[in-house]
């Protein structure tokens, strides 16, 4: 192999997707609007939820505890029957109904443990769970509020300190856009490389490369990495234009470690792209063929979900998976500011997988391009 062939095709394939303005714009568009979109648009937590309440026990504390449900966590609470429960939360007007019992404060005084009911639409499961929690935060809050003016008690037995690490606001898009960054540099990799080889084909100079004097593996190599610089240059404009810049969302690690795993990370997730375009024709069966192995990647590699809850063999089958372990590499930088000396496990599996991958779409390469002959 000669490194100037490499280079001399490399420039090719940066010609190529120049020449490409389709991809050119996927390219910008993935890192760019589709990032900052996702971040601000798929929040977990509550914001501006819908409440309502059933007042039955018209007291002061029933008054405190629906007065208390205040922006940005909810909106105004809207006081309602409990005839309207079922109709309004069918309808999904309400995510949120609180009901509060006749004679609740008296009952609570008197030491009858009252019980205060909950209603929550439970289809937006992460909303749904942590609103829950806001609320039942609320109610205890009120309530310790009147027994100790009441008893004179003036603090919890307990003193509860919590400390968020790596994300002391607990804001969604903190996780969620970097995450972002890292699905589309999967998905660019992936289809970038497996529309050059395509490209080719479709374009009829496959041939061209078959009678100059290059290898399978220059022409395999030069294609991943001059996708795959581009990715990478877009990438890291994408974290500190979009990411850092317009969300704010700190970056902990070092740049260019994470650059360094991303390149590592390419060469393997490329590959991947480039076996799975040896078995179709045509760009449109390549699509086919990369959706459900992209939704895959994402779904079941610790980026979307976390890794733990999946089932064993699940998490066993995807360790072979270079994004499970690039995932890991890339949290353990942006988010904890983690150096090579926690995060070189990650780094070396993504390297051998990477030498598999790319050993294993060669041979099926070098069996397409003899097709050609």
């Amino acid at each position: 192999m000669q490194l100037s062939n490499v280079l001399r095709l490399g420039i090719k394939e940066l010609r190529s997707l120049r020449a490409d303005p389709v991809l050119l714009l996927m390219i910008a568009y993935s890192l760019s609007f589709a990032v900052y979109a996702v971040a601000t648009g798929t929040k977990q937590e509550v914001e501006r939820g819908s409440i309502a309440v059933v007042d039955e026990d018209r007291s002061e504390l029933s008054r405190r505890i629906t007065e208390a449900h205040l922006r940005p966590y909810f909106k105004e609470a809207v006081e309602i029957s409990a005839a309207d429960i079922d109709p309004m939360m069918d309808s999904g007007r309400f995510v949120f109904v609180v009901e509060i019992p006749p004679k609740f404060e008296s009952d609570m005084l008197a030491g009858r443990q009252p019980a205060v009911q909950i209603n929550v639409d439970a289809t937006a499961m992460a909303q749904a769970y942590n609103g829950a929690t806001y609320i039942q935060n609320i109610v205890a809050r009120e309530v310790l509020s009147i027994v100790s003016r009441r008893e004179g008690s003036t603090a919890l037995p307990v003193d509860f300190v919590v400390r968020s690490k790596f994300n002391p606001n607990v804001r969604t898009e903190w996780f969620s856009s970097v995450m972002q960054v890292i699905h589309n540099i999967t998905i660019l990799s992936v289809i970038l490389t497996g529309a050059a080889l395509l490209r080719e084909r479709e374009r009829g100079t496959v041939e061209h490369l078959l009678v100059m004097p290059v290898t399978p593996t220059e022409i395999m190599l030069a294609k991943i990495l001059a996708n795959g610089m581009v990715i990478v240059l877009a990438a890291v404009l994408s974290l500190w234009l979009v990411v850092r810049g317009m969300l704010q969302v700190p970056i902990a690690g070092s740049v260019a470690l994470f650059v360094f795993g991303t390149i590592v990370y390419e060469i393997a997730i490329a590959a991947l792209g480039i076996l799975l375009a040896t078995f179709t024709g045509t760009m449109g069966q390549f699509g086919l063929l990369s959706l459900p192995v992209l939704i895959v990647l994402n779904l079941l590699t610790g980026s979307t979900t976390p890794y733990e809850t999946m089932p064993e063999v699940l998490q066993v089958i995807m360790q072979g998976a270079p994004t499970t372990h690039f995932v890991s590499f890339a949290q353990g930088v942006l988010y904890r500011g983690a150096g090579l000396d926690i995060l070189w496990k990650p780094l070396l599996t993504m390297m051998m997988i990477g030498s598999i991958y790319f050993a294993v779409s060669l041979l099926r390469f070098r069996t397409a391009i003899a097709s050609f002959r």
